[in-house]
């Protein structure tokens, strides 16, 4: 039995546009499912996931608009194409905004359209065997901790606080032969000082007042599996000796104990600290980063992700309504271009706290950018007004002249794009970005 080809989703109303592109697809070995209105493909797409879905934007029932704004959420990452004949940039930024990947006007050239869509579905395909995130970054950051995953190495991960540095770590213990085994997270600043110790490497009965029977700690506990040692860079200076020691000896003694225990786990450690300056400061022992940071992995902030805050935003979204027993229907369109704008200080964490806090308490169903920021809403601010950043001032300047070349190009993105010496895809993801208003 011949392999069957990608899925196309086809929403045409033209009977003749209509038989074309399913003979066109079926031809270039693609499997064509087509709907002549809005309405059958609204019933049929929640059990039908095409690999990529194209869509007229004048429908008998409803526009193209209608059926983006009633399926965009459940369709996840399924690349929408839209196909009109009125070359109107106010339909084509909604529809960008909204969660369209392109835009194509009539006449066009069905060569190139299939050429376009076979692009789409091999980067959706890439991006949905990525486990971290798509935007090249953490793409990077993911193929570096696969391609180390199999070796011995301890492995230093760094990064702002709230990048995802323990999502990491279990990402390269499932990607290592000691998938099967403990992962064992420890946060080095969240244990008191004196009992960090007894927690780290246990202790023996009756080591110190209260110490009834024996404890075993989290090197013993782990077994053969992986150590991850988060914020790492709050040790006090005692525990840096004992921890190098259990580095490069591989042994470690019970608290109150006299005999060597083997240690057989890899170590993964964190920090969002300066330990460079740190180790100026004589806070951290330069030995011991340089046995922690075999091989070194920088995690990017967020506001460097674009491309991954929607489809965090939405699974967040997913997980806090399953677990509230809500009912939503997905992050409108304004709210998208409010959190991609956003420039994220707290990283993942403060994308997954504002989605909690808009999931518990939105009114509505679909959730808005006043949601994810109210301190907007009510006039408050957490940056001072009179401040403006470095990308704030470089994405007003991209802004004002992708619409100095629409002017200029009548709405045209494909001239505008060719004014500003940029590919066409690059203008969309930049009308996407920056939240260019039709105007």
């Amino acid at each position: 039995m011949p392999e069957r080809g990608p899925i196309v989703g086809i929403v045409e109303d033209d009977p003749i546009m209509g038989e074309s592109l399913v003979d066109w697809f079926r031809v270039e070995g693609w499997t064509p499912v087509w709907w002549r209105n809005g309405g059958e493909a609204i019933i049929a797409l929640p059990t039908l996931q095409p690999d990529v879905l194209i869509c007229d934007i004048r429908l008998p029932d409803m526009t193209g608009e209608d059926v983006l704004r009633e399926m965009g959420a459940r369709l996840g990452r399924v690349p929408i194409v839209f196909i009109t004949g009125f070359g109107d940039i106010s339909q084509a930024v909604r529809l960008v905004q909204g969660g369209a990947i392109d835009y194509i006007t009539k006449p066009f050239d069905a060569e190139e359209l299939i050429k376009r869509l076979t692009a789409l579905v091999g980067a959706r395909q890439a991006a949905v065997g990525a486990k971290l995130g798509q935007a090249p970054a953490i793409v990077e950051v993911e193929r570096t901790l696969q391609r180390i995953a199999p070796l011995e190495s301890t492995v230093f991960l760094r990064g702002p606080s709230g990048s995802g540095k323990e999502v990491a770590a279990r990402f390269l213990h499932t990607q290592s032969p000691r998938a099967k085994l403990p992962f064992l997270a420890v946060n080095c600043a969240a244990i008191p000082k004196e009992l960090l110790e007894s927690e780290v490497f246990g202790h023996e009965k009756g080591a110190f007042t209260g110490a009834h029977i024996r404890h075993e700690g989290f090197v013993e506990r782990v077994g053969a599996g992986t150590l991850f040692l988060d914020e790492v860079g709050e040790l006090p200076l005692d525990l840096q000796a004992k921890l190098l020691r259990l580095l490069e000896g591989r042994t470690f003694l019970r608290v109150g104990g006299d005999r060597q225990l083997h240690f057989r786990a890899r170590v993964v450690a964190a920090t969002n600290a300066d330990i460079e300056a740190r180790i100026v400061a004589r806070t951290f022992r330069e030995d011991l980063y340089f046995r922690l940071a075999v091989i070194p992995v920088d995690l990017p902030a967020l506001r460097d992700r674009q491309e991954d805050i929607v489809p965090l935003a939405r699974r967040f979204v997913s997980e806090h309504a399953t677990a509230f027993g809500r009912e939503l229907r997905g992050i409108s369109p304004q709210a998208e271009v409010a959190l991609r704008d956003h420039e994220w200080p707290g990283n993942i964490r403060e994308l997954r706290n504002r989605v909690e806090r808009a999931v518990a308490l939105a009114d509505g169903n679909w959730l808005t950018s006043a949601d994810f920021f109210p301190e907007h809403a009510s006039g408050r601010s957490l940056r001072k007004p009179d401040v403006s950043s470095l990308a704030d001032a470089r994405d007003a300047a991209e802004r004002r002249m992708i619409e100095i070349a629409l002017v200029q190009s009548n709405g045209d993105v494909e001239q505008a794009a060719a004014i500003l010496q940029v590919s066409r895809s690059t203008m969309f993801a930049k009308i996407r970005k920056l939240g260019v208003r039709a105007s």
